[in-house]
């Protein structure tokens, strides 16, 4: 499919043999060049959960690597228009496949350490609302303006509503990492479906979400809210574009956004909602 616009793609770990991992700054670019190349106009990296002078250390390598291309006018790179720090205040209930040996409590003493120097280029961060602390650092990150995601949570339905209240504004990739849909505790994932404000990430490989999941969401949600998302990361994809880990836990896709546009719309999904979700909406949310 021929996406109109420009292609965002908010939730980027890496891709093939590179990730955010790394001091390299060819690495980086080596990242934004290959999404550029398969029709992805900009990109937010994605920082894994790490000791906090590490994430610095990555955020410091994004951001020599964005300057660079923007100094450089490399047309041949997708732009990097921030970062998306993905913890490290997570809940290890539900640490999907990130090593929880690096989470913290969530503590705005924490956040002032982590983002001091980087407040414009953060442009994302990942909260299990549930935790103690977690409600305050939310509403400083909103007070930052930095968009704060609910994720890798075990947050009940009204946890996940206070979360909201203290200014979270979206989900990161809904139903992966948090607590399951139970009809009498819909957990985060059903907030996320019920309530009309937030923004969802939603993997788009076909892996992550069964595609009558997929369904599901883009029938209840509104088309404005649904951010799709690869979160490609670093390693060998498998025969259905997925990458896993050698225990066999799901670690990422080894997609980009134009694979996802070709899956949803092969089978059957409106073009103009799947055009929203890789353009406009992104765009939006980050602005």
């Amino acid at each position: 499919m021929t996406i109109p616009g420009e292609l965002i793609d908010l939730h980027v770990h890496g891709i093939e043999s590179r990730d955010t991992r790394t001091d390299s700054v060819d690495d980086i670019i080596s990242i934004a060049r290959y999404q550029k190349s398969k029709g992805v106009s900009a990109i937010v990296l994605s920082v894994y959960p790490d000791s906090i002078e590490t994430m610095r250390q990555h955020m410091q390598t994004i951001k020599e690597a964005a300057d660079r291309i923007h100094r450089r006018h490399m047309k041949t790179c997708a732009d990097i228009i921030g970062v998306h720090l993905e913890g490290p205040f997570l809940s290890p209930k539900k640490k999907g496949a990130l090593d929880s040996r690096h989470f913290l409590r969530p503590s705005v003493d924490a956040l002032k350490r982590l983002v001091e120097g980087y407040e414009d280029l953060v442009k994302i961060i990942t909260i299990a609302p549930e935790l103690d602390g977690a409600l305050r650092v939310i509403r400083h990150c909103r007070d930052m303006g930095i968009n704060v995601n609910m994720g890798h949570s075990n947050a009940t339905l009204r946890e996940a509503e206070e979360g909201k209240n203290a200014g979270a504004r979206g989900i990161t990739h809904i139903f992966n990492a948090m607590r399951p849909f139970h009809h009498r505790e819909p957990g985060l994932a059903g907030f996320g479906l019920m309530d009309r404000d937030i923004y969802v990430e939603v993997i788009v490989d076909g892996v992550h979400l069964n595609i009558n999941t997929l369904r599901l969401i883009f029938a209840v949600k509104p088309p404005e809210k649904i951010i799709a998302v690869s979160d490609s990361v670093k390693g060998e994809r498998s025969a259905d574009r997925a990458v896993y880990r050698e225990d066999g836990v799901l670690e990422g896709s080894g997609i980009t956004l134009v694979d996802g546009a070709d899956m949803l719309v092969q089978n059957g999904f409106d073009p103009h909602t799947v055009t929203l979700a890789m353009t406009s909406n992104p765009l939006r949310y980050v602005s």
